[in-house]
């Protein structure tokens, strides 16, 4: 059995009763970092009489997951294994995935526990409205493919996360104001942790606040959702359109907030008047 255990991003008494029992019956740890995990551990046991576990410790990263996984197939199926990312929750933007598909693949039982969580934690503090988002993750660090990451987040109707090393958020904010001058971002510094603080205001504001700071901590930033826009196609714009009576429709129930069926048979109505 296979346990995906969350850890706190910053403050450890966000860890919880679940997962302290589950570090205490694991005969096997998987880490993304070894050294981490065992300094969490000990901290538990120091500040919440958390029992130490007698289990062996294997790292599990992006350079040996494969090379490990034929190492412990068996340990899968038989002992109490649980993996752990650095901080917050397994499998998002760390290795934990192909543990995850190894185990569907090959019919292992696995369980995730909830717990903390930086871009939930960030996007709820946003204020941004809706309720719905991507998430992107971390940028490329340069070239193409960062500026085609980038375009695609701002590009998004939702509100777009994404985590920023803190040598790069100038560099992150000279990009967005470069492009779109007028874009609202949150940021969230060291989620959790003494020194957390929030930031909303334009790209451009942020970056001249921050020129001259000594940027450290980790980052969780939010791209406002692109505007919409104000102009709504008339039934003749959309008519004249070079699209399927069927695909107009579903344009014109869009637009109207009316049924795909009503707006299909408004459109024939008109075609049939105007031709």
């Amino acid at each position: 059995m296979l346990t995906f255990i969350p850890t706190p991003i910053g403050n450890p008494a966000d860890i919880t009763i679940r997962s302290m029992r589950a570090f205490e019956e694991a005969e096997l740890f998987l880490c993304e970092d070894t050294r981490n995990t065992k300094h969490l551990l000990q901290l538990l046991s120091d500040r919440y009489d958390m029992r130490m576990p007698n289990a062996i410790f294997l790292s599990f990263n992006e350079h040996n997951g494969d090379e490990r996984l034929s190492q412990i197939c068996n340990d899968l199926k038989e002992k109490n294994v649980v993996y752990v990312s650095d901080a917050g929750m397994p499998v998002i933007s760390d290795p934990g995935q192909i543990l995850v598909e190894y185990c569907q693949h090959h019919k292992i039982s696995y369980d995730i526990l909830p717990g903390a969580n930086a871009a939930l934690t960030a996007y709820v503090a946003s204020g941004f409205k809706g309720g719905e988002f991507v998430f992107l993750g971390f940028l490329p660090h340069k070239g193409k493919e960062r500026k085609s990451k980038l375009e695609i987040a701002l590009k998004q109707d939702f509100a777009a996360i994404l985590y920023e090393a803190p040598h790069r958020l100038l560099k992150f904010l000279e990009e967005i104001a470069t492009i779109d001058t007028d874009r609202e971002i949150f940021l969230a510094k060291e989620l959790t942790k003494k020194y957390q603080k929030y930031y909303k205001n334009r790209a451009i504001v942020l970056l001249e606040e921050f020129r001259d700071e000594n940027i450290r901590g980790e980052w969780v930033v939010i791209i406002e959702p692109k505007p919409k826009s104000d102009k709504t196609l008339s039934i003749e714009e959309i008519v004249s359109l070079d699209l399927s009576p069927k695909e107009k429709a579903k344009l014109l129930s869009e637009a109207t907030g009316k049924s795909p069926k009503e707006c299909y048979s408004e459109i024939m109505n008109f075609i049939k008047l105007n031709s």
